[in-house]
This record gives structure tokens, C-alpha cells and sequence, in this order.
């Protein structure tokens, strides 16, 4: 899952929100903590070949328009995941497609990317264009090592729909195409700007008289009361360990600094056993099941299970990305008043409160072999344009990777508003791991061993064990080499 989610998409309803003018001053998340990636630009080693491809099927004439030759009267395969952020925003995307250049799209929206999609892979026909996310993604990683993914460069250097005179890849928040990477080499497109923290209901707070907690020691003390009123401290998306990794690898880079996040991506003999971060975050999380902070029966529950429960208001926090409202649109009362913040810092954490993990989620990606290569790689350029940044925001309640890329009247909602305000809080103080796009079975691996850890069946030190024997068989293989961060 990683960047993604395993969503199901819930009907669109009001905002309920009219604050238009902090809107607008936010609105293109262009967002004022955009020179926020820093961390991310400086920490992630890249720059393989820009060779483009020898599949020229469907090509015809290049012009400054027109960069890969795209010809009118073709078809695009279009597949996307139909998750949180739905996908009527693709469907409006195809049509201005259509009007643009020429190109009917073939439409698939769908949960079922895995099921669907690698038999296409395995027999040679893949789609065109794939939104590869959610519970059934196809991972980067493999499709990389199987030859099966078009190297990005070539789109990522074409001229800017909006303004020519700059490579697409100049209009993009910085660090925001590392995720994307593999082998110094950009072969998805991770396009929607995400956050991923804690979430709480404004109104529950305002009713207890609870404050966003600041340290995890005030955190387990709202958790403590929740419990002593028959609420859950926190719930969790128990059969999906992804989003619980979410609050202990936070909790690790907040403790640790850059170098404890690094030491994970870099496959580091001490990035989890001798790691005193590693220790601490741990311990930390382990304290909320050892004292019963948990929604009772979250360990048994998917992750829109959990998240409906805590929209019924029976835990106070939960972890998930700024997906989280989309997906629980259906769900979430009007008066919840949803809120995203930062994960609560342990004592001695080399970061500030204010820092977030954030970059981009939802990859998109070319296969080698799509068969409309010109028109595949065209369509990924005007996604990276002003207009159909906009249609994203306005059908999706959600932010690109594109710099000021949102016109300034577009409304968003409670929760999404509220990642908006966290990152123009962090200012340069975000972080992102890579070793989830690097290395899925590693990422697997420790998620089974937090599954364990949650339900109480191993303790952190047999964690710690766990997610180190992991990192060190991902060591082994040779190809990790190839993916460094500085």
C-alpha cells in the first residue's frame, strides 16, 4: 500500500466550510512549504540515462505542441485506482484529452489492480497509462526489475504545458519525484501531494476538552481518559500493519533526525537493532497495547472498519494519509470536524513537533509495452499542467505535486484544509522514507512483525529483531546498491 490506500470512494457532499480567502492563500499548495522537500531533493540519489524508448508504434509528426508525435483519431488504455480520491477526475481528464488532441480513451476504474493488470503485464498487453495504487498495487519495485516500466525522463523533460520555456520537471514541488525512483532512474509518477500523521475529530476534542497533544506523554494522557470513558485511545487499520508503520516510523525519524530515516533507506547493520530511535518509537507504541489504549477489536479490522468506528467516535486518533476524508466521506458526520497534526514528539526528538512525514503518493505509471506510447506519455505531460491540477482538486478535494498548481478558488475540505495548514507549518521540516518504493518485501516483512507486536504476540525487542533481519536480507541482494541516499 505505502503512498496508497486500500479506499473505497465514499459521494461527494458540501465542504461546510467557507473560509475562502485562507483558501486561496493556501489553495495552490503550491503551498508555501514547498521549498518543504528539501529534505527529501537532498536526500535521494538519482540521474540515471534520459534514453527514451524504441516503441514507436502510433508515432507521428513532433512538433513544439505536439513533443512525442502523438496522432489524432489513436486510443488510450486508461486504468485507475478508484480508491479515496475516486475517479472522476481521470474521466474529466479523458475527455479534455479528447478535445485537445484527438485521443478516445478506453476507461477502466477499479480496485482491483493486481487481479486485473498482471496478467495484462505477464502477457505483453498491458494498459497505457495505470494509476497502480491502492490494497492490490502492483509493486514499482518488481514491475522495475521485470523490465516492465518506461523510464520517466522523457516526459519529465518535455516543455511545460503552461509555460514552454520550462521542463515539466521544474514545475514540480522539489523531492517529489523521488519516490518514483529505482535505480536513479524516475519510472512512476507519484503525483498527489500527501501527508501522512495522527487524525482527530475537532468536535470530540472540543466536547472532552482535549488539546492536540504536543508530546507523546500527553498523548497516552488524552488516551488514558478516553479509556476511562469507555472511547478508544487509537484505532488502528489492523489488517493492513501499513498505516501503524506510519506512526513508528514517524515517531523514529522525529526521534532519530534524518540520519535514523537514512539509516532504514540505506539498509543500514544498525538501522533497527542498536538504533536508540528505533528503540524508543517502539517502546513508545508498544505502551499504548500494554495499557490497553487501543479500540478494542481494531487489530481484526480493515482499514475503512477502523476508520468508521472512529468516525463513530469510539477512539480518539487514529493514523492514516490525507486521503483519510475522501475515503470516508460516507461516513464522517457533518459536524466531525476532521483534523490531521503531527505525530507528538518522544522526549530528546532531534525534529520539531511541526515536522511531517509528507511527499507524494498515488504512482502513476507507463508500461514498456503500452502500444500508444506517443499519447500515454502526452497524457502525463497535461496532468502535469495548471488546468488538470484544478480538475483534480475540485473532484478529488486533494493537492498535486504541481507548484501553485490549484486555482485559488477551489474549496477544499475540513481535513484536507488542515494538511494545508501542517505543511505550511513544517515548513523545510519534512521527511520521507523510500525504502517502501525500494524494497516491498522489507516493507512486508515489517509490517507482518508490527501486526505481531500490535496483537501482543511478540514484544519490541523481538520487533526490533525482526525488522533488522529484514533490513539485512534487503542488503544482500546485490541490485540495492543501485539505491542510495546521501
Amino acid at each position: 500500500m505505502g503512498s496508497t490506500s486500500a479506499e473505497n470512494h465514499g459521494s461527494e457532499r458540501p465542504e461546510g466550510v467557507g473560509r475562502r480567502a485562507l483558501i486561496q492563500r493556501s489553495a495552490a499548495l503550491g503551498l508555501i512549504s514547498v521549498p518543504t522537500m528539501s529534505f527529501l531533493s537532498a536526500c535521494a540519489s538519482g540521474g540515471g540515462d534520459d534514453s527514451g524508448d524504441d516503441n514507436t508504434q502510433g508515432k507521428g509528426k513532433t512538433s513544439k505542441d505536439n513533443p512525442f508525435g502523438v496522432e489524432k483519431g489513436g486510443k488510450l488504455d486508461v486504468v485507475i485506482f478508484k480508491g479515496g480520491y475516486g475517479d472522476d477526475y481521470a474521466k474529466a481528464w479523458e475527455a479534455a484529452f479528447q478535445k485537445a488532441v484527438g485521443v478516445t480513451s478506453t476507461h477502466t476504474g477499479t480496485q482491483e489492480i493486481g487481479g486485473k493488470l498482471q496478467p495484462r503485464f505477464n502477457g505483453g498487453n498491458p494498459p497505457d497509462i495505470v494509476d497502480d495504487s491502492g490494497a492490490q498495487q502492483i509493486k514499482v519495485d518488481v514491475l522495475y526489475k521485470n523490465d516492465q516500466l518506461l523510464d520517466l525522463a522523457e516526459v519529465l523533460d518535455s516543455p511545460s504545458i503552461d509555460d514552454p520555456s520550462k521542463k515539466v520537471r521544474d514545475t514540480l514541488i522539489p523531492g517529489t519525484t523521488d519516490p518514483g525512483l529505482q535505480e536513479g532512474k524516475v519510472v512512476a509518477l507519484n503525483y498527489i501531494y500527501t501527508v501522512w500523521g495522527l487524525w482527530y475529530s475537532g468536535k470530540l476534542f472540543k466536547e472532552k476538552g482535549w488539546e492536540e497533544p504536543k508530546t507523546w506523554d500527553d498523548f497516552l494522557a488524552i488516551s488514558k481518559d478516553a479509556k476511562s470513558q469507555g472511547i478508544g485511545g487509537l484505532a488502528h487499520q489492523g489488517k493492513y500493519p501499513y498505516y501503524i508503520n506510519v506512526a513508528i516510523m514517524d515517531l523514529i525519524a522525529k526521534k532519530g533526525g534524518l540520519d535514523a530515516m537514512k539509516a532504514i533507506d540505506n539498509l543500514d547493520p544498525k538501522a533497527f537493532v542498536g538504533s536508540d530511535a528505533a528503540q524508543a518509537a517502539i517502546e513508545a507504541i508498544y505502551e499504548v497495547v500494554e495499557k490497553g489504549y487501543l479500540l478494542p477489536g481494531t487489530n481484526g479490522l480493515t482499514h475503512t472498519e477502523s476508520q468508521t468506528r472512529w468516525n463513530q467516535y469510539k477512539a480518539a486518533f487514529i493514523t492514516c494519509g490525507s486521503w483519510l476524508e475522501n475515503e470516508q466521506l460516507k461516513q464522517t458526520p457533518d459536524d466531525f470536524d476532521m483534523k490531521f497534526m503531527p505525530m507528538p514528539l518522544l522526549p530528546d526528538s532531534a525534529m520539531p513537533f511541526e515536522a511531517i512525514r509528507a511527499g507524494s503518493g498515488e504512482p502513476f505509471i507507463i508500461p514498456k509495452k503500452a502500444k500508444n506510447l506517443p499519447a500515454a506519455k502526452e497524457f502525463m505531460r497535461r496532468m502535469l499542467s495548471k488546468e488538470w491540477s484544478t480538475t483534480f482538486a475540485k473532484e478529488a478535494n486533494s493537492l498535486t505535486i504541481l507548484k501553485d498548481g490549484v486555482d485559488a478558488g477551489v474549496q477544499l475540505r475540513p481535513g484536507t484544509q488542515s494538511t494545508v495548514e501542517a505543511s505550511k507549518a513544517a515548513g523545510d521540516n519534512t521527511f520521507r522514507f523510500l525504502y517502501t518504493e525500494w524494497y516491498s518485501e522489507m516493507g512486508a516483512s515489517i509490517e507482518a512483525a508490527s501486526n505481531e507486536l500490535m496483537a501482543k504476540r511478540i514484544q519490541p525487542k523481538e520487533w526490533l529483531k525482526r525488522a533488522q533481519a529484514a533490513v539485512d536480507k534487503a542488503a544482500k541482494d546485490p541490485a540495492s546498491k543501485k539505491n542510495h541516499r546521501d
